[in-house]
């Protein structure tokens, strides 16, 4: 399944992520990368469903994900957009930094403990692409 406007592909087949995930994945990085320029406006939830063979509701997650991370935003009946690169990741990735840096001390571990355990789950994760 794919969408020629914003070149997203969805992988179907089994052990692939969800497809909200897949989709929330390439839009992200595709803002990230400036390929989706701040200001692009989205196509609709429905309209985007149809041209991916998905559900709304799947699409409609994604779109929340996406707004919750500060990559797009929604500005009622005029669409959705990407937003303005950085600051809403900035914010969202320092407010995250500094809760775990709260739970981490809370559980007494060493700043060298909270900075190895950090380093490994982002290694995971990036590896994981």
């Amino acid at each position: 399944m794919s969408s020629t406007n914003l070149k997203i592909t969805i992988d179907g087949s089994a052990g692939s992520a969800a497809p909200y995930e897949q989709l929330r994945a390439q839009i992200a990085a595709r803002a990230r990368s400036g390929k989706l320029p701040a200001g692009f406006k989205l196509p609709t939830v429905r309209g985007l469903a149809e041209d991916l063979g998905l559900a709304a509701n799947t699409v409609a997650k994604a779109y929340r994900a996406l707004e919750a991370d500060g990559v797009i935003e929604t500005r009622g009946r005029n669409g959705t957009f990407v937003a303005a690169a950085g600051e809403g990741a900035a914010r969202e990735a320092a407010s995250a930094a500094q809760a775990y840096a709260e739970r981490v001390h809370r559980l007494g571990l060493t700043e060298a403990g909270a900075i190895a355990a950090a380093t490994e789950a982002l290694r995971a994760r990036y590896a994981a692409k």
